[in-house]
C-alpha cells in the first residue's frame, strides 16, 4: 500500500509547487513526451539489451495491446480536448504507453525497476493533464488501461516472489505468494 501513497503524494505534490503552474503548456507537452517515450524505449530496449526476447515480445503485447485499446476508445468516444484541438480525448495515449511500459517492467524486472518507471508514468499523466491535453479522467482510464495491459501479458522473470492486486465486491488488496 506505500508504493500507492508515495504516487498519490507524488500527484498531489505536483498539483501544490506554484512553479509547476509557471511552465507553459508546451513544457508539459513536452514533458509528457519525454516521459512516455523513453518509458516505451526503456520497456523494449531493456529486455533485448539483456537477450530477454520473452520480455521484449511482453514489453511488445503490452504497449501494443494498451495502445490498440486507446485507439478504438478515441474512435468510439468523441471527447473534446480541453485545449480545443480536437475530439481525442478520452482515454490518454501518452498515458495508457506510460503505464503499460512501466507496469512491464515492474512485472518483470521488480520493484527496484518498476518505482523509477510508475514515477515518470505519474509525471507524464499529470503533464498530459496541465498541458491542457486530457481532463484527469482521460488519464485515470489511461493508467488503468496500461497497468490491465502491463499486468496481462507480462510474467516475472524471477517468479519466486510475487505481489498479485486483487479486487472484489468486498475491498481489496495485494497477495503475496513465495516459492522455495
Amino acid at each position: 500500500m506505500k508504493f500507492y501513497q508515495f504516487l498519490l503524494a507524488l500527484i498531489l505534490i505536483c498539483n501544490q509547487i506554484p512553479s509547476t503552474y509557471a511552465l507553459s503548456d508546451e513544457s508539459w507537452e513536452d514533458i509528457s513526451d519525454v516521459g512516455a517515450y523513453g518509458l516505451i524505449g526503456t520497456a523494449l530496449l531493456l529486455p533485448a539489451t539483456r537477450k530477454d526476447w520473452e520480455g521484449l515480445r511482453q514489453a511488445s503485447y503490452s504497449i501494443g495491446v494498451g495502445a490498440a485499446i486507446t485507439l478504438t476508445g478515441k474512435a468510439l468516444i468523441d471527447e473534446e480536448r480541453p485545449d480545443d484541438s480536437d475530439n481525442d480525448s478520452f482515454p490518454s495515449g501518452h498515458t495508457t504507453n506510460a503505464f503499460a511500459s512501466a507496469t512491464t517492467l515492474h512485472r518483470r524486472y521488480g520493484w527496484k525497476t518498476g518505482l523509477p518507471a510508475y514515477a515518470v508514468a505519474t509525471i507524464t499523466g499529470v503533464a498530459r493533464e496541465r498541458a491542457r491535453k486530457h481532463y484527469w479522467y482521460d488519464v485515470v482510464a489511461g493508467a488503468a488501461i496500461g497497468t490491465l495491459t502491463g499486468w496481462y501479458f507480462t510474467d516475472p522473470i524471477n517468479d519466486k516472489v510475487q505481489l498479485v492486486p486483487w479486487v472484489s465486491s468486498e475491498g481489496g488488496g495485494v497477495s503475496v505468494s513465495m516459492r522455495w
